[in-house]
């Protein structure tokens, strides 16, 4: 699993069937402590109803198509959580709203 935030969306008019009505977000890799973006960016499609400025976990390659939204769909990225808190060395980097 990856930490990013969700920095945006990507809307395409024209996909294949099988994606037809998936949300995709524009995620941005983050530093866990500093929770800057590492200037790395992956589309993913959103199993979990994330929302534009949430910290996100995303799983790659084969486990994306492992959530009941992606299952059998042609995707290699897929939001499977979304971060409450990010605890090191007993303080909390993050702690959502």
């Amino acid at each position: 699993m990856i930490l990013a935030k969700v920095v945006g969306t990507v809307v395409a008019s024209e996909k294949a069937e099988k994606i037809e009505g998936i949300k995709l977000l524009l995620l941005e890799k983050i530093d866990p402590v500093t929770l800057k973006g590492k200037n790395d960016f992956v589309v993913s499609m959103d199993s979990v109803g994330a929302g534009i400025g949430e910290i996100v976990f995303f799983v790659s390659g084969s486990s994306a198509r492992f959530t009941t939204v992606t299952d059998g769909m042609p995707t290699d990225s897929a939001v499977i959580a979304i971060v409450d808190i990010i605890e090191k060395d007993g303080v909390y980097t993050y702690q959502k709203n």
